[in-house]
């Protein structure tokens, strides 16, 4: 069995600091593992963060990406009359029964209903949002609109 005081790291695992610029005794003195001359070679040189050499940087080539994201977005997912047309006349449907039926993902998502299609009688719809259309087509049908 091992014991705490006999715990050493592996070989090779800690190594000393590289001291450069120490002479050429130490194997590092000299040009202190720069090479010869060149941008990364003087004092203060080198190329900034992103640059390619001249070449066209990613960061311009995927203009996309650049900007500002909102992290405080609310996703929903939209789900049209038509696919509520599949559920009986007095029926309940709230985003669980809407997930049980496989046309949403997940009850805990978000829905927005809209107005695409019609239903064939009075339901109740519970859902976090309504278009305005799907609104007055869910009434014009009998039904009623519960906002969760």
């Amino acid at each position: 069995m091992v014991k705490a005081h006999e715990l050493k790291p592996n070989p090779g695992a800690r190594t000393d600091k590289r001291r450069v610029g120490r002479g050429d005794g130490s194997g590092m003195g000299n040009y202190s593992t720069r090479g010869l001359k060149g941008q990364k070679a003087r004092s203060g040189g080198g190329v900034r963060r992103g640059f390619e050499g001249g070449q066209n940087p990613l960061m311009k080539g995927l203009p996309m990406l650049r900007g500002f994201t909102n992290i405080f977005r609310v996703e929903y997912t939209e789900v049209n009359l038509e696919r509520l047309a599949a559920f009986p006349q007095g029926s309940h449907i709230a985003p669980a029964e809407l997930a049980a039926a496989g046309i949403i993902k997940d009850a805990s998502q978000k829905v927005k209903i809209l107005a695409r299609g019609s239903l064939n009688g009075p339901v109740t719809i519970a859902a976090h949002r309504f278009s305005k259309t799907a609104r007055a087509a869910i009434e014009a049908a009998g039904g009623a609109v519960e906002e969760l």
